[in-house]
């Protein structure tokens, strides 16, 4: 199984402080440095991160989660973006996946499913 460096940041984006946590505790546990953000502005207003993988909610305060995920292609930071959110329609999945998300997870979702799919989407942007 393939192992990433413990010095991979994930950026967690939720304003949930409860998925927040738990997202944080799951990434430490599976090895990842975490940067939590309450807000896609907080996020913004940190001075971006160096962040390896981005976990965005859909619906928060101000900025949604595809409004930062479309500023950020328009920045054009690489940063691989994964949904992870209550709200799953097919309409903003489909969004989501065609603005360019590694993937798209409703809540509750599957632990190793999500890392695997952060660990996917890190090696596809090393290429």
């Amino acid at each position: 199984m393939d192992r990433q460096p413990l010095i991979s940041l994930i950026g967690v984006v939720d304003d949930d402080e409860f998925v927040r946590d738990a997202l944080s505790r799951l990434l430490r546990s599976a090895g990842y440095k975490c940067a939590a953000f309450s807000s896609s502005q907080e996020f913004l207003d940190s001075g971006l991160p160096e962040t390896d993988c981005l976990l965005l909610d859909i619906q928060m305060p101000g900025l949604s989660g595809l409004e930062l995920q479309a500023k950020l292609r328009e920045m054009d930071r690489g940063v691989p973006v994964i949904f992870v959110t209550a709200k799953a329609d097919n309409e903003v999945r489909a969004r989501a996946l065609r603005q360019g998300a590694a993937a798209f997870f409703t809540k509750p979702f599957d632990d190793v499913a999500l890392l695997g799919a952060i660990q996917s989407a890190m090696k596809n942007r090393l290429g």
